[in-house]
């Protein structure tokens, strides 16, 4: 009851330090939010002493943050967020409306997010009820390459594509059920497309458990098998699966952008431009309960799938090497790994002696050629080298960002009473208000894109270390272990660690184009590198405009994300199988040894 008790204190601390962060926004970076408002009242009124006095007056300006705070707190027991700043109409409506909207789109999307991880893991669901599963690698080629492609690119093709030129459905707006599949697909195809890596990362290793051979030695059907393997799988990604409910509700700033959505995210976008704090901070207050919540069901629905396996400590590990019988990964997935390495150095090789800032209006638009290989942008410039050099900055920023991001998410998660609530609350913070705070800290530079994509990228391999820590721990031969007189620190070094570490590792490299996408995204709005820099979401921000004339200038900075993707992927895949040579490696020396 105690640590219970702890914990909510904890949460509740946490939520309210961020509120009052947001509270402290305009006086941290030093800008004077009576003109921030004038602007976004007004942005023609001139801003005269007596204007600005007036709004000072107005919104008790001149009481200081704290008495601000204080009222706003103050008001929240009864149902009452305050008035805008801006509009002048009541928050908690306002908040509540915008909520509706993102949690409707939110659960669009991850009905297209797990029909998107059934097809990614339909393979593998196929050959394990077959028995079928030795020594095949898994795919995901494709699902990488989706998972990598821009949200915000995404729903550009689509409202351009489907919305427009065919008149399938609605582009714009927020009227009604139509209005949500466009959006949904643009949110849910890459958010599945992760769970779905994530989880056929974890199948083989559940159909190679005992209960799995014993099932279809009695004969149960291969469809009974695939489910049991499923539902033990589940559990260890459903944190994942909240933190990706709460950062569609209000991380999908740009698609909402695009579709004209009045949803929390771009709510919460608009506020923090405005310093608008009452709805900055009843929209940031509002996502911090739905982390709260969704949490609490998360953890609810694990205890319900394999509750009384972890009281009893009777899994098995699904970490250990996984047995193969016969067979090779065939040679098509042993080359695709330095395939698309050669491809993605061969891209940043070419480009790197050509200038990227070189302007040429006469040729600008240009379409692929062999002066220009991935064609000109609007102002002429060369795009092979606007990638290439563009992959300097945003891969070695990425990689850095995923090396702070698998560390802090490790050492964080295996202290999962201090790092749930933590988790959640930073989870409730989309990139983009999280560079704004950055920004007013410590001011706008290129460093402002870093710190923010680092500062909430660690939580999902903090979560996902705390789910798989809980079910290890609840393995026979951890209690086997602890039964012959093993300490705590000899458990965690030579059992947990191990078997936990390799799993989050291969998600921090599935990962890393998320990384990426992430600082591509806050280029995308403005809030990352500037011009002329080629940095890859200002790439597609830039030529966004252009795609239907010249869809060459958004495809090639895209087409190289796809494909850090599917390296990504690959990657893993190699991981998995050294680790799976390397434990039957020692198998057989402990075979040679006993004979």
């Amino acid at each position: 009851m105690a640590t219970r008790v702890g914990t909510l204190l904890w949460r509740a601390g946490l939520a309210a330090a961020l509120v009052c962060g947001i509270g402290l926004l305009p006086w941290l970076s030093h800008t004077d939010p009576a003109l921030t408002v004038l602007k976004a009242r007004n942005a023609d009124r001139a801003p005269s002493p007596e204007v600005l006095a007036g709004i000072r007056a107005q919104l008790h300006l001149d009481e200081g943050p704290l008495r601000l705070l204080g009222r706003w707190l103050g008001g929240l027991p009864h149902g009452d967020a305050g008035r805008s700043w801006i509009s002048g109409t009541e928050v908690a409506p306002a908040v509540a409306q915008a909520l509706g909207v993102s949690l409707l789109l939110m659960a669009v999307s991850l009905v297209v997010a797990g029909g998107t991880a059934a097809v990614v893991c339909a393979r593998t669901l196929c050959l394990g009820a077959r028995r079928r599963l030795d020594g095949r690698p898994p795919g995901g080629s494709g699902s990488a390459v989706l998972a990598a492609l821009p949200e915000f690119l995404t729903a550009s093709v689509l409202a351009t594509v489907v919305g427009v030129q065919w008149g399938w459905l609605p582009a714009l707006g927020w009227y009604g059920p139509r209005w949500t599949v466009l959006p949904a697909l643009a949110l849910g195809l890459p958010a599945g497309a992760v769970l779905g890596r994530l989880l056929d990362d974890r199948l083989p290793a559940a159909f190679a458990e005992p209960w799995a051979t014993a099932a279809a030695a009695r004969g149960l059907p291969g469809r009974s098998i695939a489910r049991q393997a499923l539902r033990r799988c589940v559990p260890g990604l459903l944190p994942n699966l909240g933190l990706f409910a709460v950062g569609l509700t209000g991380g999908s700033v740009a698609v909402e952008q695009i579709f004209d959505i009045p949803g929390l995210g771009r709510t919460t976008l608009q506020a923090a431009l405005a310093q608008d704090l009452p709805v900055l901070q009843a929209g940031t207050l509002a996502l911090v309960a739905l982390a709260a919540v969704t949490t609490a069901v998360a953890r609810l629905a694990a205890r319900r799938l394999i509750g009384p396996a972890l009281r009893d400590g009777a899994l098995h590990t699904l970490h250990g090497p996984t047995p193969t019988v016969h067979g090779t990964p065939p040679t098509a997935h042993r080359i695709l790994a330095p395939a698309y390495s050669l491809s993605l150095v061969a891209v940043i090789a070419l480009g790197l002696p050509r200038d990227p800032l070189a302007l040429d209006t006469a040729t600008r638009l240009q379409p692929p050629s062999a002066a220009h290989p991935f064609g000109t942008d609007a102002l002429g410039r060369d795009m092979l080298a606007r990638v290439a050099h563009g992959a300097l900055d945003t891969l070695l920023l990425a990689l850095a960002i995923s090396v702070l991001a698998l560390t802090a998410g490790t050492l964080l998660g295996l202290l999962p009473r201090l790092s749930g609530p933590l988790v959640d609350t930073v989870n409730a913070v989309p990139p983009v208000l999280a560079a704004l705070l950055v920004t007013a800290l410590w001011g706008s530079g290129s460093t402002t894109p870093l710190l923010a994509v680092a500062a909430v990228a660690w939580t999902p391999l903090a979560a996902h270390t705390s789910a798989l820590l809980l079910q290890e721990r609840a393995t026979l031969h951890l209690a086997a272990t602890r039964a012959l007189g093993a300490g705590r620190w000899y458990l965690l070094r030579s059992e947990l660690l191990p078997a936990v570490l390799p799993a989050v590792t291969r998600h921090a490299l599935l990962r890393l184009p998320g990384v990426a996408l992430a600082l591509a995204s806050l280029g995308f709005l403005g809030l990352g590198a500037q011009p002329p820099s080629p940095e890859w979401g200002l790439l597609l921000a830039e030529n966004q405009p252009y795609a239907e004339r010249a869809p060459w200038a958004v495809l090639a900075p895209a087409a190289v994300l796809a494909l850090l993707g599917a390296l990504a992927v690959t990657a893993t895949g190699a991981l998995r199988r050294t680790r799976r040579q390397a434990g039957q490696v020692a198998l057989r020396a402990v075979v040679l040894a006993d004979a």
